[in-house]
């Protein structure tokens, strides 16, 4: 189980340094040893954040990925080593570190993925010392296929959750065949499948779930796992109502990715240190056992994957 820190730098509404400092700490000592950032999460405060908080614990066993590219105009013209080099150097100071652990390709134009010359460039930053892998994040099966093609790349990061299961299909047997590590995003499909939310609840105007629901600013795919959100409540209220007494609708949806062969980590975001101690917590959980299963795949086939199984 690693953690997300998205919300701590920005689109999901405010959170107090403190607080994300708290978050952060209490992920660590619930056993989170990953943690995924990216250099426009609050155009850099996020990266900070973790940056400040390893540098006052230096005992914490933690690896951190950070993702580049999203700054950048979204052309494959932008994605050339000298901006790379940029990048990386902005994210290093960010952090606080001379080789970056993991730097993912943040959701590029899809021809990227297909360049020998963007891959050779990563290949330089790792010869140059400026990190010590590369991955990808993607939005699509087909851009993870592509990118786990390549010898070189150490990861890809892909939506996988109970309303996004297409990647289970060919992506985790084709990471698996090759030695590649898959980090599932989106894990509770922005808080849907945590079943607190119905068709009247607002979020703050600063949250990308109000201002992305149809793709506005970003991919549409990264808002409620592309579900509209009045399908994706009634959806929710069926999951929540799988969960085992002793559980809770959220473990529950973390559980069954964590189970899923060829998961590497499972990234889910916490605002207060209570979500992150019981995200954590999932992890040791029981397996869902063969009835679950087939509930949970029985939902998605009449309520989310007309909406979602063709895009993505």
């Amino acid at each position: 189980m690693g953690l997300g820190t998205w919300q701590l730098g920005a689109d999901w509404g405010d959170v107090r340094e403190e607080d994300a400092i708290a978050v952060l700490d209490a992920a660590v000592e619930a056993g989170v040893t990953f943690f995924d950032t990216a250099d426009v999460y609050g155009d850099g405060r996020s990266e900070q954040l973790i940056g400040r908080y390893l540098k006052e614990r230096p005992d914490a066993d933690v690896l951190v990925a950070t993702k580049m590219g999203r700054r950048a105009d979204q052309v494959p013209e932008s994605y050339v080593l000298d901006n790379f080099r940029a990048w990386a150097d902005r994210s290093r100071a960010n952090l606080g570190t001379d080789v970056l652990d993991l730097v993912q390709l943040h959701c590029p134009p899809t021809s990227v993925y297909s360049s020998d010359e963007v891959f050779d460039a990563l290949d330089t930053l790792v010869a140059e010392e400026r990190i010590a892998a590369y991955g990808v994040s993607v939005e699509t099966c087909a851009e993870a296929l592509t990118a786990i093609a390549r010898p070189g790349t150490a990861s890809v990061q892909i939506i996988l959750n109970a309303f996004r299961t297409k990647p289970l299909e060919a992506v985790l047997p084709a990471a698996a065949e090759a030695g590649v590590a898959v980090i599932a995003r989106v894990p509770l499909a922005s808080g849907l499948l945590a079943g607190r939310y119905t068709s009247e609840t607002v979020f703050a105007a600063d949250d990308h779930r109000t201002y992305n629901r149809h793709g506005e600013a970003f991919d549409q795919g990264e808002t409620f796992s592309g579900v509209d959100f009045a399908t994706g409540v009634e959806a929710a209220a069926e999951f929540s109502a799988l969960a085992a007494a002793d559980s809770t609708p959220a473990r529950t949806a973390l559980r069954w990715i964590i189970q899923q062969p060829g998961v590497t980590s499972v990234i889910p975001g916490a605002r207060s240190p209570e979500q992150a101690r019981a995200n954590a917590a999932a992890a040791a959980d029981p397996a869902l056992p063969p009835h679950v299963l087939d509930a949970i795949a029985d939902l998605y086939d009449r309520r989310v994957r007309t909406q979602v199984h063709h895009r993505w």
